[in-house]
């Protein structure tokens, strides 16, 4: 099992910057990567960024919607996910999950998730 905990978010004007931890406990070496998303009110969740690490290196993807905004990064001695989040939009506005698998890559695919945790933009 692997224990997903999200930290970070809350209000922040439009243009602003937040970033959010996701700090990952229990058998993380399984995991070969991690992702972040996001849902709106009455809207689906929807993919926001992921970073995978294979013994070639370490890959990051994005959604088109927060690409040259928001950038994904990893501190693998404290097994901590980041999102750091720049020019920041009120459609921005959802609960952020974080996200990892030990399954085979697909970046929409995960078997572990976290609680959430509230961004909110203010325009």
């Amino acid at each position: 099992q692997v224990q997903l905990v999200e930290s970070g978010g809350g209000l922040v004007q439009a243009g602003g910057s937040l970033r959010l931890s996701c700090a990952a406990s229990g058998r993380t070496f399984s995991t070969n990567a991690m992702g972040w998303f996001r849902q709106a009110p009455g809207k689906e969740r929807e993919f926001v960024a992921a970073i995978r690490w294979t013994w070639t290196g370490v890959n990051t993807y994005y959604a088109d919607s927060v690409k040259g905004r928001f950038t994904i990064s990893r501190d693998n001695a404290k097994n901590t996910v980041y999102l750091q989040m720049n020019s920041l939009k009120p459609e921005d506005t959802a609960v952020y999950y974080c996200a990892a698998t030990t399954r085979n890559w697909d970046r929409y695919d995960y078997d572990y998730w976290g609680q959430g945790t509230q961004v909110t933009v203010s325009s």
